[in-house]
């Protein structure tokens, strides 16, 4: 038998990010993939909400070629500015909006309004028409422009012939016809008159559907543009300023002249510059942005230090190990923006169906033109007919199902607290199987207080607090912070010394005492009896931190400290297997205090240890099962996997950048308002669907109606406008949602 080893080639393929300009919907993305894809040796992925195409090309592919491929497609492509600010696309959207909604009400008011109809009126709506179909609506026209140079048809393609054929016809009907008389008014009939002259006015028609669907499209784009804000705050979480030793010398210098190799101080209340090892001092670390850990860490001389931390007491000097991209927060930076790039960005619906949609309405509007011709009906009709089906089938009810439905959904959710991105949120809060949720902060309320006080016998637990309470005054250790809120305690320390990794010593009311750990009792001689010593076993598998406190040489009690579950938390993960999830925790603690938490929630399955890359994984894993994931968290260390997965969720009161990472933001420390988020979502969805369907058939029964005559293009703009008040409508129906009682 022989065997054959093979040996693995290397990946030569060069990785070139893109700026894309031009988007103006999910088919524009999916259109710049596939060309790009065809470039023989490319893979590209191309992601609408950020703006960007992430590209694996051969060496002999250069950038110049990829950026020459997506303008032959028809949209813009440039090389990433570092540092530069991000595109604000909401604010040209919103000053057309406004401009196009000031000039489009008179023009519909005089239209729908006989009364208003003053000699003239047909005039002034020409004047105030015209900007809002050819400024206010140019991107619509632009669209479709580029996107019928490459064979292709949008909803852009639809408003931008419906709206050109309302106006021009209209500006016909003024200049060639009656309805240019300064006594003309708007005639009533229901349907058209066979070889009736030209006559009529439709420029509200035009201008409603642009000002209804650019407010749609500002919606969008403001959802669209906080897409990059997770790495910037990932990325500002850093120290700005270092104090460098250089000769023996402390100097103040911005963060970028820190090299490799340099030493720099970082005193109590500072953020570590960057990961580094320690040099000289001994102090506690709180790592809970990075590593979400509840408890700060002691640290001394040899122990390694993350960038980012905050340093609590002890003054410290650090050997700088890693600078820049190097650092664990510019790693996990770099798992949310993988995590950003893979996330799959849903279409929207009205999107997906028009490409089908589209042509079909093009087709029956010539066919209807067409056909009234041949039957001798006469150019007037035909082409009025023509209008009425392009008219009658303008999307703006489409447009607004789901910016509306968005408006009253996140309206309603920001009442409770409950702070919803967009479409694409809603549509995996619908098909979530799985949900994971961060320990610390999320399930527990990541701030240590007294569980449990234990006294041998002849001493009052009254007593111990108090002398526990007044040993740990002066320290600013969390743990001591915890005892001596919970103790309250009336006596003072003397002679005060922290033992860094040990505990404290002092003298209180004329007696020695101490309070820590095993380790420090032993080494002072002090035996500690079988029932603390229980104690101590017991707090470890429970998951808390038992602090042994002795006076005058005598072990007198314990005092346990744990990271307490939130009371709403028990009551939040019943619900989430109510809606049909799969519960999981996540944790850096150890293994056996994450499982004495999930087995009192009754938690499906557990994860301890995990660093953030890990918590990544675990969401990835989910995922590959087929299962769409919703991921709850609030520290750094959560981020990437808020990003990851189909639903992030984070706390309000976590840090800004899991907040910036997630698609729902919980305003409430609360894991009952991530339950009602996800019943939120869903009803909105579901809303968002009944929109979309009550258009569809709206137009399937329409359209058939105007192609046979007997729909005047003005009732067919008045059928289309109330197509859009039944969709609002329907849409508020989501201001009556309820939270579940707590």
């Amino acid at each position: 038998m022989s065997t054959t080893t093979e040996q693995p080639t290397r990946d030569l393929r060069q990785s070139v990010e893109l700026d894309l300009q031009g988007m103006t919907c999910a088919s524009c993305a999916a259109r710049i993939e596939k060309k790009l894809n065809k470039v023989d040796g490319v893979q590209a992925s191309v992601n609408y909400a950020t703006e960007k195409a992430h590209v694996l090309a051969g060496p002999q592919i250069t950038t110049e070629q990829l950026i020459e491929t997506v303008e032959k497609a028809g949209y813009g492509a440039s090389i990433p500015v570092p540092d530069a600010p991000p595109v604000d696309h909401a604010k040209d959207l919103k000053l057309r909006m406004i401009r196009s909604f000031v000039w489009s009400i008179p023009v519909v008011l005089m239209a729908m309004v006989p009364a208003l109809q003053v000699p003239g009126w047909q005039w002034f709506s020409l004047i105030l028409a015209t900007p809002v179909v050819f400024w206010a609506g140019w991107p619509f026209h632009k669209s479709t422009l580029v996107n019928l140079r490459h064979g292709a048809t949008t909803m852009d393609t639809l408003v931008s012939i419906g709206t050109n054929a309302a106006y021009w016809y209209s500006v016909y009907s003024l200049f060639f016809s009656y309805a240019g008389y300064m006594g003309y008014k708007h005639g009533f009939e229901l349907h058209l008159g066979h070889g009736s002259p030209a006559g009529n006015i439709y420029f509200e028609a035009a201008v409603a559907i642009i000002s209804f669907l650019l407010l749609g499209r500002w919606i969008e784009a403001r959802s669209r543009q906080e897409a990059g804000a997770a790495l910037r705050s990932l990325l500002e979480m850093g120290a700005k300023e270092v104090t460098i030793l250089r000769d023996g010398r402390e100097e103040l210098l911005p963060i970028s002249q820190l090299m490799v190799g340099d030493s720099f101080v970082v005193r109590p209340g500072e953020k570590v510059a960057t990961d580094g090892v320690v040099l000289e001092g001994s102090s506690s670390v709180d790592n809970a942005l990075v590593t979400g850990e509840s408890v700060p860490v002691d640290v001394t001389v040899g122990d390694e230090v993350i960038g980012a931390t905050m340093n609590t007491d002890g003054r410290l000097v650090v050997r700088a190990t890693a600078i820049g991209s190097d650092t664990q927060l510019s790693q996990i930076s770099r798992l949310v923006e993988a995590a950003q790039t893979g996330k799959a960005q849903a279409q929207r619906l009205a999107d997906r169906i028009s490409s089908i949609f589209v042509p079909i309405v093009l087709g029956i509007a010539a066919l209807t033109f067409v056909g009234w011709t041949i039957y001798g009906a006469g150019f007037a009709f035909s082409f009025m007919a023509m209008v009425s089906v392009l008219i009658i089938a303008c999307p703006c009810a489409l447009g607004l199902a789901t910016p509306t439905a968005l408006l009253a959904g996140t309206g309603r959710g920001a009442q409770l607290g409950i702070v919803i991105r967009g479409p694409q949120t809603l549509e995996s809060a619908q098909r979530l199987k799985t949900v994971i949720m961060d320990k610390t902060g999320t399930i527990t309320s990541g701030e240590m207080s007294a569980a449990e006080v234990v006294t041998v016998p002849g001493v009052e637990a009254d007593e111990l607090l108090q002398v526990a309470g007044a040993l740990e005054q002066p320290s600013e250790h969390p743990i001591a912070r915890a005892i001596t809120a919970h103790a309250g305690s009336t006596l003072t320390a003397e002679g005060f010394t922290n033992l860094p990794g040990r505990g404290v010593r002092a003298e209180v009311a004329g007696r020695k005492a101490l309070a820590g750990n095993l380790a420090l009792l032993r080494e002072n001689g002090i035996e500690v009896p079988e029932q603390l010593q229980r104690a101590v076993d017991d707090g470890a598998s429970l998951g808390r931190t038992v602090i042994l406190v002795a006076w005058d040489g005598q072990a007198r009690g314990a005092v346990a400290v744990a990271d307490t579950v939130k009371p709403t938390s028990a009551r939040a993960i019943a619900e989430f297997k109510k809606l049909g999830m799969r519960t999981v925790m996540l944790t850096g603690d150890n293994e056996r205090a994450a499982r004495a938490i999930a087995r009192d929630l009754d938690i499906d399955e557990v994860h301890a240890d995990v660093l953030p890359a890990d918590k990544v994984e675990v969401v990835r894993r989910a995922q590959q099962g087929q299962e769409q994931v919703a991921m709850v968290g609030d520290g750094v260390n959560d981020a990437a996997a808020l990003t990851q997965a189909d639903l992030g969720i984070a706390m309000g009161s976590g840090t800004d950048a899991a907040i910036a990472a997630s698609d729902v933001t919980l305003m409430r420390p609360d894991l009952m308002l991530a339950v009602d988020a996800i019943r939120l979502s869903r009803r909105t969805l579901s809303t968002i669907k009944s929109n979309l369907f009550w258009a569809f058939f709206y137009n399937v029964i329409s359209i058939p109606v105007a192609a046979a005559g007997y729909l005047n293009p003005m009732f067919a703009g008045a059928a289309m406008a109330f197509s859009s008040v039944f969709v609002v409508l329907n849409s508020l129906r989501l201001r009556a949602f309820r939270p579940l009682p707590r």
